[in-house]
């Protein structure tokens, strides 16, 4: 039977028989994702000024990341490369999406970040970025005070380390 299921994390809707495996949207794992009656969503959260200052970093790390993949889709030179990097630029663009809604901005900022022609150079990249951002993000997550915050510097650091794994993969 068709059901309307949500994201936890992102808020967005996904109609199928059964529950996605991964947001397919923001990657957040399966375990985020329930049935619409059933989820609990909420963007609305106060912030002290360290989980402030973390979403505000959180913001500009998935625009910077997002602003490299969609560069890396048009320029690298391996087809799969492109799919890749087209694929993780929406994600982090939606990552994007979340901090903008949760520190109640109007547009989310732009970057231009610079990419590379060779595949293996924006996979190196990519390694580098993700590695950082799981980092972050779990020390992001310690460092959290309101829950819901913490639930999805959490979230986005398994994506996060979903991304280094595909780019590991690709680099062997």
């Amino acid at each position: 039977m068709t059901k309307l299921w949500r994201c936890e994390i992102c808020g967005d809707p996904y109609i199928g028989d059964a529950s996605p495996a991964n947001c397919p949207f923001c990657g957040a794992k399966g375990k985020h994702i329930k049935e619409f009656k059933d989820a609990k969503v909420t963007f609305d959260v106060n912030l002290n000024e360290k989980d402030k200052k973390n979403a505000e970093e959180a913001l500009m790390t998935e625009v910077k990341a997002a602003s490299l993949y969609f560069c890396a889709a048009n320029k690298t030179d391996d087809d799969e490369g492109k799919i890749l990097f087209k694929a993780l630029g929406k994600i982090e663009t939606e990552h994007a999406s979340v901090f903008k809604k949760i520190l109640k901005l109007s547009t989310i900022p732009t970057a231009n970040e610079p990419c590379f022609t060779k595949n293996r150079d924006n996979l190196e990249e990519t390694k580098k970025r993700e590695i950082d951002a799981v980092q972050f993000y779990k020390r992001a997550a310690s460092e959290a005070t309101n829950d819901r915050i913490k639930q999805i510097f959490l979230a986005f650091m398994e994506v996060e380390a979903d991304h280094l794994v595909l780019a590991n993969e690709r680099l062997l």
